[in-house]
């Protein structure tokens, strides 16, 4: 598949798959979502290699310290990442807003 055919499937630019492969512009989680569906393989496809701790910067806080090791295995959490991602971009960010003010009184 070339940039082009790859940009064209995700809805970007080709040139931005250019920055991503350069290393010139950083990938979003949700970019990298529509990459994987885009070449039918899953995220962790992108992640083959990597020993565990290599993650680029751990969780500050701890508040990550209760998901499970791959959380892109949990059929429920890719349920749930569908869903937020079939709602309008507008309420999807109100909804990201809520969670995370939700998550911080929690803790």
């Amino acid at each position: 598949m070339t940039q082009q055919q790859l940009a064209e499937k995700v809805g970007i630019k080709f040139q931005q798959i250019q920055k991503y492969e350069t290393g010139m512009n950083r990938v979003s989680a949700s970019r990298l979502w529509d990459i994987s569906e885009a070449l039918s393989v899953p995220v962790s496809y992108f992640f083959e290699g990597m020993e565990k701790g290599e993650a680029a910067e751990p969780a500050q806080d701890g508040a990550d310290a209760a998901l499970p090791g791959d959380i892109l295995a949990d059929k429920e959490a890719l349920e749930l990442i569908r869903s937020y991602y079939a709602i309008p971009e507008n309420q999807r960010r109100r909804l990201f807003e809520l969670a995370r003010v939700l998550s911080e009184a929690a803790a």
